[in-house]
């Protein structure tokens, strides 16, 4: 089978380092087992972002909506705010996914082994959007991020890259 004719080199995706993100969360929340799986919210309680362009804190109120599927995979449903260190307001959203291989799962289901589990070895990927009206961080509308997260103690961290 030949390739469609109609597919053009758009060259390779690239990316540079946007920001790094530590969440602190609050005590999980388990909605619990509905249509589409388990349920459970991350509260957001805050925690801090920097990086070359900005840096900030995270606000308290937000949070993930995750949901759980039968094969352990976590589907993130995230909404935070974040305020920079001249006090704009960014509004980010998020979904991604985190699958953790079988093997894997008893150790991160121990809260102290958790986050001593090299993140290499779990699939944590996210896909950060902004909104904001502060005309000095106006770019942020236009982005389209990608990010790793991985657990840190009392929360999650993300390495959050900007695609060009």
């Amino acid at each position: 089978m030949t390739a469609d004719p109609r597919v053009k080199d758009v060259g390779d995706i690239r990316t540079t380092h946007l920001f790094d993100m530590v969440v602190d969360l609050q005590t999980r929340l388990p909605i619990g087992s509905g249509p589409f799986g388990r349920r459970i919210l991350f509260g957001a309680a805050g925690g801090t972002f920097h990086g070359p362009r900005l840096h900030g804190d995270v606000l308290p109120g937000g949070g993930d909506w995750a949901l759980f599927g039968p094969d352990g995979t976590m589907s993130l449903d995230v909404r935070l705010t974040l305020r920079t260190h001249d006090g704009a307001l960014l509004y980010m959203t998020y979904g991604g996914r985190w699958v953790t291989p079988p093997a894997l799962r008893d150790t991160m289901a121990d809260p102290i082994q958790r986050y001593r589990t090299d993140p290499s070895e779990y699939y944590f990927r996210t896909n950060p959007l902004f909104e904001t009206g502060a005309d000095s961080y106006a770019w942020l509308n236009d982005t389209v991020c990608i990010g790793s997260g991985y657990l840190v103690e009392g929360g999650i961290a993300y390495k959050v890259s900007h695609v060009l």
